[in-house]
């Protein structure tokens, strides 16, 4: 029996729970007129046959259609199966050729958008053709009718039979309750009872089309109490192995019982010196290593149950497993810390360029756990973009403070029980993998990285990141209980670091327990010193060279900072570097020289040609195109926004993938232009038969955001007064209606890009200025910085003074196509993404 057939039976009444037919009803639905031509429904998993009432959740969108109409009409739809279940789309050879005709009682719309229906069967039909497949089947049947030439007796025969077979089914299923069979043995109606036992048998979808299609009642009959003994005899089958099964858990008993008595005698005899030597051991090292109080209570008690168990049982191994893992975590074990301000600071510097704050804030911690002696450890969170040396931070912070490190990659990690540790009653249990971190460190206060803390997923295994809560609360720490341990550990001494690129992807419950410390992308200048005194000789080394047979210039650096990895990290500069080191490396293998010092002209010879060029000055010859600047996860970046005009009706587009924000500033700076036209020399038809086109490229790409506002004006003003953006010039910020300019975030990135990018003057929000001074003096050289408070400031020095064409000599419209057009009114706006 199915699950549905569950659902139908009430504990209290159950011969109400199950909806029969009276004999007036039953005759009224197999004598009821089946229309012509009916709309087909498509099951994948079941049959509907005569009488049954069946719920059923439609998902696809022909489908849905079908049952919207059709209930907003007769309600009357025609029910066929499908040959395959997993046809998502099927045609017309995928149905049967016999359903049912059925009636929509209830329309339940569900949250996720589908559709649940409760039908019931009336009568049988065959599909003599489909008529119509869009928007969905509709067929031409021929109704199907109930014999009636049935010898009474031979089928009351049957039905007894088949109530038999059905009750003892019940009785044998663990799943079927007792009233069940009540509410089977007062169904009288022969046709009722076949269809609504074969309606919920655990058959094949094509078995029950067997069923519905085999027309005499009789053959019916047999067909049923077929497929009922079958499932009778598994049922017999499956008790009998239950029974055989529970004698050999009698059995397990009975040799448990005599093993204990083994063991008795073996203790009378003084035969136990293999176990005993064994526990001995544990004990010893239990006793030199040091425990909490709860901890060595909970060892001792788990050590006397060890000696009381037979090794040969599976407990055995259990417990030992668990005993050997309490012994070889660190409980109380701290390695010292170095707490020499100035060793630690030349260590950071060593190992890492510029990145003052985080090697500011590891000094501090240092500074106050030297005065104070003992305090908890900060949990820091390292955020930014790819390749800035946030891993590699971990390593040297540990090394300047003498720690041990440990890292833990959270990236992918679905499974709380990886964070927490599975319970001791499942079969090959482990703590979590931070027990298991401490236990790698051997110290109870390592540096312990999470790497990639934003990349954690969650499913229905649990939460990850919802488990990090307890581990990084400074407050709570003190006591994390690991599932498999069920004891109390103190991490309040660990000092956690953890790393991310995407602030925004970690929850804010998990993000509040941080100290977030910004990493931004390095300058040119910074990567020029990054290379020089950590990438050349790295790949140096690694490449087989000598530091007489490969160096590289200043020059030659340079240009390939700039030509050929726009980056905010370093990660592709030193995979470039190592490139011209393998070259390098291969001429000196091969005997055309002995070393080489790579200048800037020699740059091409391993690399070909530069990847970045410029691209400013070209795209901005004409009017209609300005540069702004934008902020992306793995740095800063140059953005065009093109406008152009054509003979319309004042209607503005934008395409480009842009965000509902973005969508926003360009309706604000066309606002703007607007009310000003008057004063910005801009006549009046060009609002009126003339339509505006915004694009911003790389249309694969999404954007969003309100800092292109300042951009997408200066676009506009340019388009429609004919005057070009300056090539040299870029700009961000926000716009309002009123003209003012507000503040926008990532400016050191932004202003860096523009840098890469060859721009000599950017135009930044006046209340941006304080984040300029963030940024070293020397990565600003060659770039000069203006700040705006309202839009008129910058629209003249952005725009060059002679317009490329008059604008009211290029907007004019004939007069005669004036009167042909239609009546403007307000302007449409049309968003395309594609």
């Amino acid at each position: 029996m199915t699950p549905e057939f569950l659902r139908l039976i009430d504990d209290e009444d159950p011969e109400q729970s199950i909806p029969l037919p009276t004999p007036d009803e039953e005759k009224e639905m197999s004598t009821s007129d089946v229309p012509d031509v009916l709309s087909v429904l498509a099951l994948r998993n079941t049959v509907l046959f005569p009488g049954v009432v069946l719920p059923i959740t439609v998902g696809r969108d022909t489908s849905l259609k079908l049952v919207k109409d059709a209930f907003s009409g007769s309600r009357l739809i025609g029910v066929v199966a499908q040959r395959a279940a997993e046809t998502e789309n099927p045609d017309s050879d995928d149905l049967y050729s016999y359903g049912t005709v059925a009636s929509i009682l209830k329309l339940i719309k569900m949250p996720d958008g589908s559709r649940s229906i409760v039908i019931q069967g009336k009568r049988r039909f065959k599909i003599n053709g489909i008529v119509e497949t869009d928007p969905y089947f509709k067929a031409q049947v021929e109704a199907v009718n109930e014999s009636t030439d049935v010898d009474q007796v031979e089928i009351q025969a049957r039905i007894r039979s088949i109530k038999e077979l059905a009750i003892q089914i019940v009785n044998l299923s663990p799943n079927l309750p007792s009233e069940a069979a009540y509410a089977i043995q007062n169904i009288e109606s022969p046709t009722f009872l076949i269809h609504f036992i074969a309606s919920n048998l655990q058959i094949d979808v094509s078995d029950k089309q067997e069923l519905l299609e085999t027309l005499p009642l009789v053959e019916r009959a047999d067909l049923v109490m077929r497929h009922l003994d079958k499932e009778l005899q598994v049922l017999q089958l499956s008790e009998e192995i239950r029974s055989r099964v529970k004698t050999d858990v009698d059995q397990q008993q009975r040799e448990y019982l005599l093993r204990q008595q083994l063991k008795a005698i073996q203790e009378e005899l003084g035969d136990t010196e293999g176990t005993g030597v064994e526990i001995g051991e544990l004990r010893e090292r239990a006793e030199k290593k040091k425990l909490p109080e709860h901890v060595q209570k909970a060892l001792n008690k788990e050590l006397d149950k060890l000696g009381r168990s037979n090794p040969a049982s599976p407990d055995y191994a259990v417990t030992r497993n668990y005993v050997d893992w309490i012994l070889d975590i660190p409980w109380e074990e701290y390695s010292k810390d170095k707490l020499d301000i100035k060793r630690a600071e030349k260590i950071l510097n060593e190992d890492h360029y510029g990145l003052e704050q985080v090697k500011q804030r590891i000094l501090e911690y240092l500074a106050v756990l030297k005065l104070k002696g003992d305090m908890k450890a900060p949990i820091l969170c390292f955020y930014g973009p790819p390749g800035v040396g946030k891993t590699s931070l971990g390593k040297s912070i540990a090394r300047a403070v003498g720690r041990e490190f440990v890292r833990m990659s959270l990236g992918g990690i679905r499974d709380e029980a990886e964070i927490r540790g599975h319970r001791r009653t499942y079969v090959g249990a482990l703590p979590g993998r931070i027990v298991q971190g401490i236990k790698k460190a051997g110290t109870a206060n390592p540096v312990f990285m999470l790497d990639e803390v934003d990349k954690l997923g969650s499913d229905f295994r649990g939460d990850p990141s919802s488990a990090l809560l307890e581990v990084l609360d400074p407050e709570q720490n003190s006591a994390f209980n690991d599932h498999y341990l069920e004891l109390d550990y103190d991490l309040s001494k660990v000092l956690f670091i953890a790393t991310a690129n995407y602030l925004e992807m970690i929850p804010a419950p998990l993000r509040d327990r941080m100290e977030l410390i910004q990493i931004t992308g390095y300058t040119q200048e910074e990567k020029l010193a990054i290379a020089k005194q950590y990438l050349v000789p790295r790949q140096r080394d690694r490449n087989g060279l000598k530091e007489d047979q490969f160096e590289i210039t200043d020059e030659a650096l340079k240009l390939v900072i700039d030509g050929y990895t726009r980056e905010s990290g370093v990660r592709n500069l030193e995979r470039t570097i190592g490139s011209v080191a393998r070259g390098v490396a291969k001429k000196v293998a091969l005997g055309d020289l002995e070393g080489e010092k790579v200048d800037g002209e020699d740059i091409e010879t391993y690399l070909k040609s530069r990847r970045f060029e410029s691209e400013v000055a070209e795209r901005t010859v004409v009017p209609g195109v300005a540069t702004g600047l934008a902020w992306t996860p793995v740095g800063g970046d140059i953005l065009f926004i093109e406008a152009s005009v054509s003979r319309g009706t004042g209607r503005m587009i934008l395409t480009g993938q842009l965000g509902d924000v973005m969508k926003e500033s360009a309706q604000a700076a066309l606002s703007y232009v607007k009310a000003n036209a008057e004063d910005l020399g801009i006549p009046n038809a060009a609002f009126r038969h003339w339509d505006l086109h915004v694009h911003v490229p790389a249309g694969a790409i999404p954007k969003d955001g309100p800092s292109a506002g300042v951009a997408m004006l200066s676009a506009l003003v340019s388009i429609y007064t004919q005057r070009r953006v300056r090539h040299t010039v870029a700009m961000t910020g926000e716009i309002t209606l009123r003209g003012l300019v507000l503040p926008v975030g990532g400016i050191k990135e932004k202003v860096l890009a523009a840098k890469r990018a060859g721009i000599k003057k950017v135009y930044l929000p006046e209340k941006n200025r304080k984040d300029i001074l963030e940024i070293q003096r020397g990565a600003l050289k060659g770039l000069s910085v203006e700040y705006l408070a309202r839009m008129e400031d910058v629209l003249e020095q952005v725009l060059v003074k002679r317009p490329t064409n008059d604008p009211k000599e290029f907007f004019k419209v004939p007069a005669a196509e004036i009167q042909r057009q239609p009546i403007a009114g307000t302007p449409d706006l049309v968003v395309s993404n594609n």
